[in-house]
Formats: C-alpha cells, sequence, structure tokens
C-alpha cells in the first residue's frame, strides 16, 4: 500500500500567510502538465510496484486546472501504478472555483475526496487574508458539492487570525457544525518569515494571538467538535467515524509515498527525496533529464525521531512493539526513559503497549514530542 501526491503550484493571487510553493505564472500550465505526467511515468519504479492506495492533489490550487488537465494527470498515473479500485482520491479546492459547472466536471472524474481551503467564515477576515471566497460562496461551494454526490468532504478552518476572538472563533464552528463535512482540519495561523503577512506584523499592522487566547481556541474546536461526533484523530485533524484522510495518515503512520511537481517530497523507508521548488527549473530538468530532486539517506536515529514525531501526534499513538522491533533496545529505552516525566505528569500514557497522549498532552504535543527526539 502507497499513495501518491501531485503538487498544482498554480494560484491566481497568493494569500498573504502562505509558504508553500505556488506561482501566479498561469501560462506555463501546458508546459508544466506535460512535464509532470513525464515525471509520474518516470518513477514509477519508486514505490516498488505496491498498490496506490491514495491520490492526493494538494497546492497551489489543483482548482485551477481543467477536465483536460486532470485526465491526462489520471492517465499517467493508472497507465504506470496498479491503483486500488477504493483509492481514496482528493483534490484541494478554493470555494469560488466550485461552480455548477466546475462541480459537475470533477463529478465525472476519479474524485471521491474534497479538500476545501474555506480558513473563517468572516468576511472581514477572508478579506484580510487575501482570499479569493467569501464567506456564502464557501457555504454554497460546500452545498453544491453534495448535491452533486461528493460524501466525503474536507474542510480547513484557522483560528489565531489576526482581530479574532472567541465569540468569533464560536460563530466559525457554529457555521462547519451546521454543514457537517465529514473531516475538519484546523491550524493556528503562522506567522512564516517571508510572507506578506509576517511583514504587517514586523509594521505593526497585526498582532499574533497571545498564548491564553490560543489556547482558549483550541480547548474550544476540541470540546465543541467532540460534542457533535467528531473524533480528534491528530493534533489537528478531526472526522466523523471511520472518514479520516486515510493519505494524510499515511505520513503519520511510515506509508511509502510518492511525490510529483515542484517541491513535491518523498519517502520509500528508507530515505527521503524532494523536488526543486522552481517551476522553471522543474520543466527543464524533466525535459532535459536533469536531476530535480535531492536525496536524504535516513540513519536508524533520524528514522526514529521521524517514528516519535509521526506517531505520537496522532489518537493511535506509538506501538511499543514496533518501536523495539525496527529500532532496537537501545532507542526503546531511551524512548521510554524520555517519555516517563511526561507519564508521571499525566500528559502521556501508556494503554495496550501503545504510547499515547493524554487530553492534556495534546496542548503541550511539541514540548512532548522534542523531549523525546534522539539528539547526538
Amino acid at each position: 500500500m502507497a499513495g501518491i501526491y501531485i503538487h498544482i503550484p498554480f494560484c491566481k493571487r497568493r494569500c498573504i500567510y502562505c509558504d508553500f510553493f505556488s506561482t501566479t505564472a498561469s501560462d506555463k500550465k501546458n508546459e508544466y502538465i506535460k512535464a509532470l505526467c513525464k515525471e509520474i511515468a518516470e518513477k514509477k519504479g519508486y514505490l516498488g510496484g505496491e498498490t496506490i492506495d491514495t491520490i492526493y492533489l494538494g497546492g497551489g490550487t489543483p482548482s485551477q486546472l481543467e477536465k483536460d488537465d486532470f485526465r491526462n494527470i489520471f492517465s499517467a498515473i493508472y497507465d504506470n501504478y496498479n491503483v486500488n479500485p477504493e483509492a481514496e482520491i482528493t483534490i484541494e479546492a478554493n470555494p469560488d472555483d466550485l461552480t455548477d459547472g466546475y462541480v459537475e466536471m470533477l463529478a465525472t472524474l476519479p474524485f471521491n475526496r474534497l479538500s476545501m481551503g474555506i480558513q473563517t467564515f468572516n468576511d472581514d477576515i477572508l478579506s484580510l487574508l487575501k482570499r479569493r471566497h467569501n464567506a456564502q460562496q464557501a457555504i454554497d461551494a460546500f452545498r453544491r458539492c453534495r448535491n452533486a454526490g461528493f460524501g466525503n468532504i474536507s474542510i480547513d478552518l484557522m483560528y489565531g487570525l489576526p482581530g479574532e476572538s472567541i465569540e468569533t472563533w464560536n460563530r466559525d464552528l457554529d457555521t462547519a457544525i451546521s454543514l457537517m463535512p465529514e473531516h475538519i482540519s484546523a491550524y493556528h495561523l503562522i506567522y512564516e518569515e517571508g510572507t506578506v503577512l509576517y511583514r504587517l506584523k514586523e509594521e505593526n499592522m497585526v498582532s499574533e494571538a497571545d498564548e491564553d487566547l490560543s489556547n482558549t481556541l483550541f480547548e474550544t474546536l476540541i470540546s465543541r467538535l467532540k460534542e457533535n461526533g467528531y473524533i480528534h484523530y491528530e493534533i489537528s485533524n478531526f472526522c466523523l467515524p471511520e472518514m479520516h484522510s486515510r493519505h494524510n495518515s499515511s505520513y503519520w503512520t511510515g506509508i511509502k509515498y510518492l511525490g510529483c511537481g515542484p517541491s513535491a517530497h518523498s519517502y520509500d523507508g528508507h530515505s527521503r527525496q524532494w523536488n526543486v521548488s522552481s517551476l522553471e527549473k522543474y520543466i527543464d530538468g524533466i525535459n532535459n533529464g536533469t536531476d530535480i530532486s535531492e536525496i536524504e539517506e535516513l540513519d536508524i536515529y533520524t528514522r526514529y525521531n521521524d517514528f516519535v514525531i509521526t506517531t505520537i501526534r496522532t489518537v493511535w499513538g506509538m506501538p511499543l512493539d514496533k518501536l523495539k522491533a525496527e529500532y532496537g533496545d537501545e532507542l526503546y529505552d531511551y524512548c521510554l526513559k524520555m517519555a516517563q516525566p511526561h507519564i508521571d505528569q499525566g500528559t502521556l500514557e501508556i494503554k495496550d503497549n501503545t504510547l499515547k497522549l493524554t487530553p492534556n498532552g495534546i496542548f503541550i504535543s511539541d514540548g512532548i514530542m522534542s523531549d523525546m527526539l534522539w539528539v547526538e
């Protein structure tokens, strides 16, 4: 079982908080799709012939593509890989792209899961963030997708936004819960250096949410979604029963994945590789047969650290049998030694030979995981 991630870098315009690789150079789209399909075919051996269980088109803004673009991408995948007939196939989409005609077109393709970048239902904040949609467009787009037969819809929300209060956050959650998506991803806004938002903060034009407010917003998120039947299965992710993101979960459970497109990352169990973060260099490299990737071979300590970071953040936790079998007695003993203070404090627990965060531990998970990492 393995996954494929396809990076679609095109955006109509960049949101002020985004630090993912993207471009507004839409005139290069056709050239890019050809190079992308070539890379997909050339890397068919990377996953060792394993069945593809998830396909994820992220960005950027994948909903900037047209039907023929998607057909070409899917042809490249299905011609070169064995895809599970029940594979989870996701597209990220902006609400304003999801017109009646566009949604009808998506329904004719293999997509069976939509991930909508809503972020907030507050029109003033959407305008500040330079999002292209307003709240009503997001609600209408969601209902349009539901009416078209999409039974697995995820929405992205952000909290800790400029000017946000517990009251505005509760209103966002009210609207989200009324739509009842199968999946909700909710992330605290990060002021990434190099973004417009970071510059605005440095110029004192916006300010970050303080720690007390951030914790209150997170507590409210957890309690309100739990009250409405959602399972908190990863630090930033919630789902209705059995509706977790299979693709994202593969990152946290050590499943192999291939990433295609500029800046896309891949993992084969022993090494990681990532493509160049440049559209021009990517296209030229694919067309000319020159290397577009960097590779990092993972020693046992790096793989152990990855194991800590990916397993502890989920509701499934760290299986201690697997820890010992794959990383040996030294790292097994080290891990439990570093975890013990957090077990004593009630922020970690061991159940059924699995090390897990407790509800209190979720709020300080970064610090817990950092303590458990191997440092030479």
